[in-house]
């Protein structure tokens, strides 16, 4: 019987895959399972996982001839798992030795539907810990209780599928919105969140969480950006008929579509101009309120202000 099925979602990621691996070797068990969904790589990828087919028990490769997205290759990875439990890497990231059996034991010990925990940050040789915004430890919470208060960074601000473990039989609550190829986590992560029965936090930081890497969708300005909108829509509609959870998820997404802005140099004219007037278009259909009260920084306020519909900036005014 297996206990854990470890999803790995993998493209063009010659330069860090033997690392990810390696790292699995380390935490392999004999009740543990390792399902890499290949997404089209064109690089050496490929080779370098067949390499593993030897050392790493467990080991189950799914090979897309195309890329699908990393939403649709953790679906297709969540298709072949057979564990009781199911955890997320992905392929530039790698886990410290002994990680995985102590976060099953973790969510065994708590007997809840998913913990999550904190992970470290690696850029060059800086390590940093980052923590779950969640202060009560090694507790069972109800997930709802994770969301609120809309002013505060709450566990909703944190969707990193790698950083937590969820017991399989959640079933479509772990599927991602398959059509997203960047920002799939934001829906995914309130949908837990809003739908799931129980949840904890644990104190492990096992995940060494690669940022800056060059194939990273972080660091590319193309047309995928743009599902950020379509991830929000869908955060949106599920919260429609709440009002303090939209208020949450409007102060959310006006935080990051500033964070967005503030990086709008790797946006080619062209895709600048579409991001903008798609941001455009979201703001005008959100409760002027709730945008103009979404507490930004005077900073970034300041860089949403030309994008704001005119009921919204006179909403603005009148609070000033």
């Amino acid at each position: 019987m297996i206990t854990l099925s470890v999803v790995v979602p993998v493209r063009d990621a010659e330069p860090y895959i033997a690392d990810a691996l390696t790292s699995l070797r380390r935490n392999a068990r004999h009740d543990f399972e390792f399902v890499v969904v290949d997404d089209g790589s064109a690089d050496a990828t490929p080779r370098i996982i067949e390499d593993f087919r030897d050392d790493l028990p467990g080991l189950t490769v799914l090979r897309n001839a195309s890329p699908v997205g990393l939403a649709d290759a953790r679906n297709a990875g969540l298709s072949l798992a057979s564990g009781r439990y199911v955890t997320f890497m992905d392929g530039d990231d790698w886990l410290a030795p002994g990680y995985l059996p102590r976060l099953v034991a973790a969510i065994e010990g708590l007997g809840c539907d998913f913990v999550r925990v904190d992970h470290v940050q690696v850029e060059g040789r800086k390590r940093t810990v980052h923590r779950a915004p969640e202060a009560r430890r090694g507790v069972v919470l109800r997930p709802r209780d994770g969301i609120l208060p809309a002013g505060a960074k709450t566990m909703v601000d944190y969707p990193y599928a790698w950083a937590g473990i969820y017991r399989r039989d959640l079933g479509d609550l772990l599927a991602f919105p398959g059509h997203l190829h960047t920002a799939e986590d934001r829906p995914w992560i309130w949908r837990l969140h809003r739908e799931a029965r129980s949840f904890a936090v644990a104190s492990l930081a096992g995940v060494f969480y690669r940022r800056m890497v060059p194939s990273s969708l972080t660091q590319i300005g193309d047309e995928r950006q743009l599902h950020f909108f379509d991830a929000f829509e869908l955060v949106f509609k599920q919260v429609e008929n709440e009002r303090d959870l939209l208020s949450k998820a409007v102060r959310t997404f006006c935080a990051l579509l500033a964070h967005h802005l503030e990086l709008g140099d790797r946006f080619s004219p062209a895709l600048r101009a579409r991001f903008e007037a798609r941001a455009q278009d979201v703001l005008a259909g959100l409760p002027p309120s709730l945008v103009t009260g979404a507490g930004l920084e005077p900073e970034r306020a300041a860089l949403l202000r030309p994008l704001l519909p005119r009921h919204h900036r006179e909403s603005e005014e009148s609070r000033t």
